[in-house]
């Protein structure tokens, strides 16, 4: 593994164009995320519509990693419930930490994997995990709100 394959195109590519930038207006769920063994920030807006995540924005500044899977993110979450959204954190966090492969040929893994190359670099699995970390914890705080 070298530090090339760390930044594969679609990484680059979505670090260079990330998708899904800017802030929404009153959003249901807000997040903020730091890392601190590099400095990299993000912040998550999400508007909710019937248990739906129907729009997701980031704002954030650091590494190709970290920006380019809260765009992969932001991309992939649009459409799905709360519910699949926490599974989806889930699955991607045991993936990115080594604890199981990403899946083969799944076109909804497929832009993920290539982030893979993190595993080896532990330190940098957490700019990977930023974006996915700071919305989780954004639904949770969201979820609070909702049984209050």
């Amino acid at each position: 593994m070298s530090v090339e394959d760390l930044y594969s195109e679609i990484v680059l590519e979505h670090y260079k164009e990330p998708h899904n930038v800017g802030e929404i207006e009153y959003p249901e769920i807000f997040a903020k995320g730091f890392n601190e063994s590099c400095g990299d920030d993000i912040k998550i807006f999400a508007k909710v519509k019937n248990n739906i995540i129907e729009d997701i924005k980031f704002l954030g500044k650091g590494c190709a990693i970290s920006q380019s899977s809260a765009s992969m993110m932001t991309d992939l979450i649009k459409g799905k419930t709360l519910d699949e959204v926490k599974e989806f954190i889930k699955n991607f966090n045991k993936k990115i930490t080594g604890e199981e492969e990403f899946p083969e040929n799944s076109e909804e893994w497929f832009e993920l994997s290539a982030l893979k190359g993190v595993i080896k670099f532990p330190i940098r699995v957490k700019c990977a995990s930023l974006a996915w970390h700071t919305l989780s914890q954004g639904i949770k705080d969201f979820e609070n709100k909702q049984k209050k």
